[in-house]
């Protein structure tokens, strides 16, 4: 993985631990044995996760691997209570899936930050403790008794991100799904006439005229046995499971004497073996590379077997993007648009 994309990190935290109660008898003029104004300590602060647009990556997790919230302040005299420490909040890309590491290595999952704003309390603070004023009763008029405040949790956690996207660009290595991704969005991926120019996704939004906006997401090339984690395997094919429908963008020219037929079924093959039911979302073929030698009899051969809709393009010179991206629209609901 690129060091500028991040999509797995293990962290600690620890909420803050509570502080203590106070024992404490006021003193006032002709009042000799006073009475107790021990004030409770403060809770504290707890560490918090909150997804939203403004990441893209864990990068920032992977180089701060340890949050601590403040800790309470201890209570005080004169009835006066410790203040609450405060809390921490992590922002987090939406799609991120957070585990807690458990002591045998085990994996359990917490919560899956899916939505923008939506918020998880992973590590709570501990409990103020009570003041000696707690404890008056009518037959202990002057308690010294106060209690300790209680440890913040800590927990070691895995935080996968998992990309959410409307369309996932699905294609083996040097087909042309960088280059499409620029031709039609706002992203400006790395492209380059070599396999696996892409080793980390990336993720575009286009834009139509009433202002409707699909996100669309370029994710490494796959090779045979991805869903045995060959190649890039797991690392490609968990960002496929939130897409709402899928491309495979096929390089119709053959190159490296691929064949683009046997490439769909390959692809399909793999995202079925990788989780039941994928290879089954709504989907189209972008036949990429139509301006090369030998693309037209491709074309010819894919149609009279594929049950898909077919979109000759070239990518590289924005031919054909158009109608593929009026397609992605009837693709996707609505109410995901």
């Amino acid at each position: 993985m690129s060091q500028f994309f991040v999509d797995r990190v293990e962290i600690k935290i620890r909420g803050g631990n509570g502080g203590s109660g106070c024992v404490s008898f006021r003193r006032e003029k002709f009042v000799p044995k006073g009475g107790p104004d021990g004030g409770d300590g403060g809770d504290g602060g707890s560490v918090i996760f909150e997804a939203t647009r403004n990441e893209q990556s864990l990068i920032a997790l992977r180089y701060m691997p340890h949050y601590e919230a403040d800790n309470g302040q201890h209570g005080m005299g004169s009835q006066c209570h410790g203040k609450r420490g405060a809390d921490i909040v992590v922002p987090v890309p939406v799609g991120t899936v957070i585990k807690e590491i458990l002591p045998d290595g085990e994996r359990r999952l917490l919560v899956d930050l899916d939505d923008i704003g939506q918020r998880f309390i992973a590590a709570k603070g501990g409990r103020g403790g009570r003041g000696n004023l707690r404890f008056v009763s009518s037959v202990n008029r002057a308690p010294r008794r106060s209690d300790p405040g209680t440890p913040g949790e800590e927990v070691e956690l895995e935080l996968e991100l998992k990309i959410i996207a409307h369309i996932g660009l699905v294609g083996y290595p040097n087909a042309g799904k960088s280059t499409f991704l620029g031709a039609t969005t706002n992203a400006d991926p790395e492209t380059g006439a070599y396999p696996f120019t892409t080793v980390t996704p990336h993720v575009g939004m286009v834009e139509y005229e009433d202002f409707a906006r699909l996100m669309i997401a370029d994710i490494p090339g796959l090779v045979l046995g991805a869903h045995r984690n060959v190649g890039l395997g797991h690392d490609f094919l968990r960002h496929i499971e939130r897409t709402h429908a899928l491309a495979y963008v096929l390089d119709m020219a053959g190159t490296d004497d691929r064949d683009p037929l046997q490439d769909l079924v390959d692809l399909q093959f793999e995202l079925e073996a990788y989780q039941e039911g994928l290879s089954k979302r709504p989907a189209i073929i972008i036949a990429n590379k139509m301006d090369e030698a030998g693309a037209a009899e491709n074309l010819e051969r894919l149609r009279a077997v594929a049950s898909l809709d077919i979109y000759p393009v070239c990518a590289v010179l924005g031919q054909g993007t158009k109608d593929v991206l009026d397609a992605f629209r009837r693709l996707v609901p609505v109410k995901a648009v």
